[in-house]
């Protein structure tokens, strides 16, 4: 976890907050003292972590944390009174956002922390996985449309495609999806 932004209307939560973070050695902490702002501010940058401390001055701060939630791939946390501590949990957990009741312990803080960070170096991990399945969806697909060219336009058969783009391949030296990529460019121009 490199950077955290803070929204709190209150300098003193800032505070707090800010000196907590650092004893977790965090590279940057920015703060911003309402809803728009911190909107501006994610905006301009990534965060690795979102801490709002509600109520803001111009907003209860669980609709910025849900839009954040659609938006970004920050951790976020929003602190508010254990009063309201279920009824914001119910709005906001669908959209992955974490609800801790004021006022916090630093033990329960720090633990957060490290649960925050866990859960989204996992999350990368699958974002990470997925991009490379999708890349292999559109391979696929790529290859699958240089078939369908072979067999539309030089009367193959499947099986018979798919060999001649594979001995392309091994022939040329290059991958089955250069090959795929090539004849699509010559048939499809």
């Amino acid at each position: 976890m490199d950077s955290v932004l803070i929204i709190s209307s209150n300098e003193q939560s800032i505070s707090s907050f800010s000196q907590m973070l650092k004893a977790e050695r965090l590279h940057t902490i920015d703060s911003a003292k309402s809803g728009a702002e911190g909107r501006r501010r994610i905006s301009e940058r990534d965060y690795d972590i979102i801490l709002i401390n509600s109520p803001l001055t111009d907003e209860f701060g669980d609709a910025l944390a849900m839009d954040v939630a659609g938006n970004t791939d920050s951790g976020i946390v929003i602190f508010v009174k254990s009063d309201h501590e279920a009824e914001i949990e119910s709005r906001v957990s669908q959209y992955g956002v974490f609800v801790l009741g004021k006022p916090i312990s630093k033990v329960l803080f720090y633990k957060s922390m490290r649960l925050l960070e866990a859960t989204r170096n996992r999350l990368k991990g699958i974002k990470h996985e997925n991009v490379k399945l999708q890349k292999k969806i559109d391979d696929i697909r790529i290859v699958n449309r240089a078939k369908y060219i072979l067999i539309e336009y030089l009367s193959m058969t499947e099986p018979q495609a798919h060999k001649y783009l594979e001995k392309q391949a091994m022939d040329l030296r290059i991958t089955k999806i250069e090959v795929a990529k090539r004849l699509l460019s010559t048939y499809e121009n």
